[in-house]
């Protein structure tokens, strides 16, 4: 069994030991620096006290400490006689490297020779059963215990306590506990681990006020777990009572105090830990230090955050220890998904670049982390190139990442390599089937995300919250009322899913779009949602975009006694009496909104070509290339205007001239956008452009009309959707 173990370490097969002791000895003698094992080795071997017990014990333990773990096998081996210090040697050693399998097996050669294990030999392979969950060989060493009549003391029946609490055996975990009559604080610690982890917080609490001397690991225990189970308030209030009796922290404390601050957003709780480290000259340990930039980055304070990176040593080549460059990369992780957390995604990607440089191990985190930066930049080249450095370092297409390269490519235009990713997935969970159903929604597939639901659920995978959420929002993209009311029963009464906001406000939107105005009001009435302003939004947005003016100052006036500080509903009210000509009223309403000192949000498109993000307002004359801009896209008006295409001025929200309105509508920021583009890239490749509100009308129909007459695909992600324009006809048909 040994030899097999040999052969499946990764140990060289060419270090084992020769069979002779003389070519041993050899060895030793011709070859140049000899460690402390090989020295005792050699030693033992010329004087010929290597056959003593004691003397062979000592020379595997030196080889075991020194994790010299073949010779050290192989030297128990030719032991012609081995005693149970000798086995406890061997089978501690293995414990400590984690070989826990390989341990059980010498737990059962050495019950073959017929040698009593002590309670150090039962701790580690103990241990070991805990490591694997393996209840049955744990339960199996207890049975073993009692037949025997060995003595245990209360180290040994921790290690029984915890495997049981490892297994999942609480039943056992409890009667064994009320038999240890002589509890330690890690016999409470293991106990209330196991009701923390099975989310039994009362019971926790109750056992950590019964602990009679409570150390600072039980401190640490029932803080973190309560932490983890949610209950933060008590977690701090339990912080604050260890600091009043005078508890002494340890880095784990400092640590777990700081990932509480992180939790509860609350910064000055940091600070005031940072300021405690600082106190005590410990703030540049490399753990604390990852701590505490986590800590500045989910509490939105960036610039602390940086800081204290700053110190950071930046350069892999310095020689780092294993625990140092693990704390590194979770430092440069910390920060890549902090900017990402805080929509400094370009930050991010500079940072992410850095950590390439620096020659520094890119982790899952990292990648998860920047390949959502990509998504929200809508960088599609960055995204494909995060992606292959994935592939490249040997990620394998798991559940979560698969979700971020899904999510990824969607936000980025290109669904076809969505739904690469999710064909390659195995095992794909509800959260996969949530993306790539969001997928097909985002891009005006509503036919083909509820086909995919309609799948999902014959897969026999059980639709969540947010995979409603999405089924919901595609079926109101896409006009299929029947099976967004169909999903929304189908939620409540087959899934017992209760409805949130967002469901709510999907079926305003549903029955809002289709111009079911009426009843879009008496759905609203009927489920008492009139306190949620989202829904009233999506109902202002179905009045205008029907142009029901009467209704829609009705739903504006409840929006605005719930929001009376948003500008949306001002700017919809607005554009709205525009449309229908009522300028006085449209004016009155600006009016309102200077008085009250409330701004509308510009509207802005840009496009990024050769890693440059241009960007365009209406009107905008600021780029370096906008005469050739403007000037092109004046005649490709013009010959738009040969083919069908006619500038809507019923759009233009000002009380001006036609010729001014068309002024105005054909210098939109969409349409700057798309120019440049045209005018900067081949004819072959399809123009990507991106716009912070909804796409207007006439600038959808100006993006037909281009398509067809250039013959040019243009991708556009507006507010809501992405537009794929292609030959003079949108993926949206119209309807969005």
């Amino acid at each position: 069994m040994r030899r097999a173990y040999l052969r499946t370490s990764c140990i060289s097969s060419n270090s084992l030991l020769k069979h002779t002791h003389n070519l041993e000895f050899q060895r030793f003698q011709h070859s140049g620096y000899q460690s402390l094992p090989d020295v005792h080795h050699a030693k033992s071997v010329k004087d010929g006290s290597l056959h003593h017990l004691n003397v062979g014990s000592y020379v595997v333990s030196l080889y075991m400490k020194s994790k010299n773990l073949d010779y050290a096998c192989k030297l128990f081996d030719e032991m012609p006689e081995r005693d149970v210090q000798s086995w406890t040697i061997l089978i501690s050693g293995f414990a400590r490297t984690g070989a826990c399998r390989f341990v059980l097996e010498l737990f059962k050669e050495m019950q073959v020779e017929r040698v009593c294990p002590n309670q150090f030999t039962l701790s580690s392979v103990l241990k070991s059963c805990s490591s694997l969950c393996d209840f049955r060989m744990g339960k199996g060493v207890h049975g073993w215990i009692l037949r025997n009549g060995i003595e245990v003391d209360v180290v040994l029946e921790n290690s029984l306590l915890d495997v049981y609490v490892k297994c999942g055996a609480l039943d056992y975990a409890e009667r064994l506990f009320e038999t240890i009559k002589e509890r330690d604080t890690v016999t409470w610690n293991i106990m209330m681990g196991a009701y923390m982890h099975i989310g039994d917080m009362e019971k926790a609490l109750e056992m950590f006020r019964r602990v009679p001397c409570k150390d600072v690991a039980s401190w640490n225990t029932i803080v973190y777990g309560l932490m983890q189970n949610g209950d933060e308030r008590c977690a701090l209030e339990l912080l604050y009572e260890m600091v009043e009796n005078g508890v002494s922290f340890q880095d784990v404390t400092f640590s777990v105090a700081l990932g509480l601050a992180s939790s509860l957003h609350v910064v000055e709780i940091g600070r005031q830990i940072h300021g405690c480290l600082v106190r005590l000259g410990i703030e540049n340990d490399g753990f604390l230090r990852s701590s505490l930039i986590d800590m500045y980055c989910k509490c939105g304070r960036m610039d602390k955050a940086s800081l204290i990176f700053k110190r950071t040593p930046l350069r892999a080549k310095y020689k780092f220890t294993s625990d140092e460059v693990k704390t590194e990369i979770i430092s440069w992780s910390s920060m890549v998904s902090g900017y990402v957390r805080n929509g400094e995604h370009e930050y991010a990607l500079i940072t992410f670049r850095s950590m390439l440089r620096e020659q520094f191990m890119v982790d899952r985190f990292s990648v998860t982390s920047v390949v959502s930066a990509c998504a929200n930049l809508g960088s599609l080249l960055l995204g494909q190139s995060i992606h292959a450095l994935g592939q490249k370092v040997g990620y394998i297409l798991d559940v979560h990442l698969s979700s971020c390269y899904i999510d990824m490519y969607a936000k980025c235009g290109s669904l076809t390599d969505a739904w690469m990713i999710f064909t390659l997935t195995h095992d794909p969970n509800v959260v996969l089937w949530t993306s790539m159903i969001s997928a097909c929604a985002l891009h005006g597939q509503g036919k083909e995300a509820a086909q995919l639901f309609e799948l999902m659920i014959r897969e026999g995978m059980k639709p969540n919250e947010v995979t409603f959420v999405v089924v919901l929002n595609a079926c109101s993209h896409a006009g299929l009322i029947e099976e967004g009311s169909k999903y929304f029963s189908l939620m409540k009464e087959v899934y017992g899913i209760k409805p949130g906001t967002e469901h709510f406000t999907c079926m305003v939107d549903l029955y809002g779009r289709a111009g079911r105005l009426n009843e879009t009001k008496q759905f609203i009435h009927e489920n008492g949602i009139s306190h949620l302003s989202s829904v009233w939004k999506s109902f202002l947005s179905a009045c205008r975009l029907h142009k029901n003016v009467e209704l829609g100052k009705w739903v504006s006036e409840k929006l605005l006694q719930l929001e009376p500080s948003d500008e949306g509903p001002y700017v919809l009210m607005s554009n709205m009496c525009a449309a229908d000509h009522r300028w006085e009223e449209a004016a009155e309403v600006r009016r309102l909104m200077q008085q009250r000192g409330i701004n509308k949000v510009a509207g802005q498109s840009w496009i990024q070509l050769k890693n440059q993000v241009h960007s365009f307002v209406m009107g905008d004359r600021s780029h370096p290339h906008s005469t050739e801009i403007y000037s092109y896209l004046d005649e490709l008006i013009a010959r738009l205007k040969e083919i069908g295409y006619s500038l809507d001025t019923k759009l233009v929200m000002q009380d001006v001239e036609q010729e001014q309105g068309e002024a105005l509508l054909a210098h939109h920021s969409e349409k700057l956008a798309i120019a440049y583009g045209i005018i900067s890239t081949a004819s072959g490749i399809p123009i990507r452009i991106m716009k912070n509100l909804r796409v207007c009308s006439d600038c959808h129909n100006f993006i037909k009309f281009t398509s067809q007459l250039l013959n040019r695909e243009i991708i556009v992600r507006d507010l809501h959707r992405f537009h794929h324009f292609k030959h003079g006809s949108c993926s949206c048909a119209d309807y969005w």
